[in-house]
């Protein structure tokens, strides 16, 4: 690290846990961040302000007006920008060192094939059960870590798959796809703004420990908040042996 870097990641540095190898490690990293909303924006500020060397960030919309309520990588200024350019410009203020990959575009299995394989760990911050399960599918098949949030209403929710590991449930195991399940949008039902902030931190807070390679992540757990009573729920899973993505069988084929 440069004399600058020691300064600028200092208390990270001071962290036992941490050190300097530790933050060596997340200067290393190249996270991706999918959906650069309500979630992804206090992720992607948290990666960027403790030096992830390499965000790439997916977003296929644009800014609104109604996006600022919460959504805090964006200004009033960049109402109409891409979200992922605006991202970008904000990530870059904050830390003018890393690098930071935009994309406008809406993944498919095709393109996160190739995004997912490009990075160390993944961060979904999506709000569509389809994308999420394209994206399970994608870190299963590439082995790579997913960080999954979500939030609506008052309702928050995280959890860890590290797909690294052959005994790791994925998302399918706990949220298996089915074609009924309704999709609850915030633009739809709204979404308290602070939650956003509560969910996206930890996630940047789980793809740092990760990254670091430190303390305990909350895979096979899945913490639940009900933001009304500010009450917090630890629900643990396991794998599902007959998952029809993660299956042992099919890991085997």
């Amino acid at each position: 690290m440069t004399d600058e870097q020691l300064l600028r990641y200092s208390r990270h540095i001071l962290l036992d846990e941490l050190g300097v190898e530790g933050q060596e490690r997340i200067l290393a990293t190249h996270a991706l961040v999918i959906g650069a909303g309500g979630l992804g924006s206090p992720a992607a500020l948290y990666l960027a302000s403790a030096g992830v060397g390499r965000i790439t960030l997916v977003d296929d919309d644009e800014v609104d007006f109604t996006n600022l309520q919460r959504q805090i990588l964006h200004t009033q200024a960049r109402v109409g920008m891409a979200k992922a350019e605006s991202g970008r410009q904000a990530l870059r203020a904050i830390n003018p060192d890393i690098a930071i990959i935009p994309l406008r575009e809406r993944v498919d299995d095709g393109r996160l094939a190739k995004l997912v394989s490009a990075a160390d760990l993944v961060l979904d911050c999506t709000d569509n059960f389809a994308t999420r399960h394209a994206i399970n599918r994608a870190c299963v098949r590439h082995k790579k870590p997913l960080v999954s949030g979500a939030a609506i209403r008052f309702d928050g929710q995280i959890s860890v798959y590290d797909l690294r590991r052959s005994d790791a449930p994925c998302y399918h195991c706990l949220f298996p796809e089915a074609a009924d399940v309704e999709e609850v949008r915030c633009a739809v039902m709204g979404v308290f703004a602070p939650l956003t902030g509560i969910i996206g931190a930890m996630q940047a807070a789980e793809a740092l420990k990760l990254a670091a390679g430190i303390g305990e992540s909350l895979a096979g757990r899945l913490l639940l908040l009900d933001a009304l009573s500010m009450a917090w729920r630890s629900v643990r899973f396991g794998k599902d042996p007959a998952c029809a993505v993660c299956g042992v069988g099919l890991l085997q084929a």
